[in-house]
């Protein structure tokens, strides 16, 4: 895969809306891996990666979510791809709230970014389903995708962001599982880790020492992926 869609609606007001997680992904997955500064191209906005050697191009439709297959037909025709080498990052309403599952051709469910992606490109390019939970009803989905992901909820969606961006280079390369295991903290390194017994230390009164820091930062980040098992 060579270019990778996040889809959203543009403008700050929409910044933190459900609607918007595919936005969020590309964000992370851009700054965790020294993307080049956005620019206005293909009716959106592109950054360039470069990772094992290869150039990935990152777009977001600045069409709003509803025309958000123009923006990706220009820049696929630009690059020359077909739509297997297109993955798009994309809210999930069938999905709980951390729930991620990627899914390669079929129907659009209703999800307008998606409908008219296909209508512009086709059914067969690759999907990661971010999971943002299901209001209940059908006549709340609206105003359910276009509001905020709840405060209490925000340190979740952070270490989600960061396990993302962390197995992106296992999706980038094709390897599903293996994407699906570090975000789900089910790969054999995290059960290692987790396993691990850690002796405890005094640290020095006063004194914070860096392992300390980072075994903290660790146990939180495990906390979460927890939830995933």
């Amino acid at each position: 895969m060579k270019l990778f869609v996040g889809l959203g609606n543009p403008g700050e007001n929409h910044s933190k809306n459900r609607h918007n997680i595919g936005f969020m992904v590309v964000d992370a997955i851009v700054n965790r891996y020294g993307g080049t500064p956005w620019k206005k191209k293909f009716q959106g906005l592109v950054s360039e990666v470069t990772l094992n050697r290869g150039k990935l191009i990152f777009l977001k439709p600045s069409t709003f979510m509803n025309l958000s297959g123009q923006s990706v037909i220009d820049a696929s025709r630009f690059f020359k791809l077909p739509s297997t080498e297109v993955c798009v990052f994309h809210d999930e309403l069938d999905l709980p709230f951390l729930k991620i599952k990627t899914k390669i051709g079929g129907g659009h469910a209703g999800h307008n970014g998606l409908r008219s992606i296909q209508q512009h490109l086709g059914p067969d390019y690759f999907r990661v389903r971010l999971g943002i939970g299901h209001p209940g009803d059908k006549a709340k989905v609206a105003s359910y995708v276009l509001s905020n992901f709840p405060k209490n909820s925000e340190a979740d969606l952070s270490f989600l962001l960061e396990a993302v961006a962390e197995g992106f280079p296992q999706l980038q390369e094709g390897n599903q599982e293996k994407f699906l295991n570090i975000v789900s903290g089910q790969s054999n390194t995290s059960k290692k880790t987790s396993d691990r017994k850690v002796p405890k230390t005094k640290p020095s009164p006063g004194k914070q020492t860096l392992d300390s820091s980072k075994e903290t930062k660790k146990s939180a980040l495990e906390r979460l992926l927890e939830k995933f098992r």
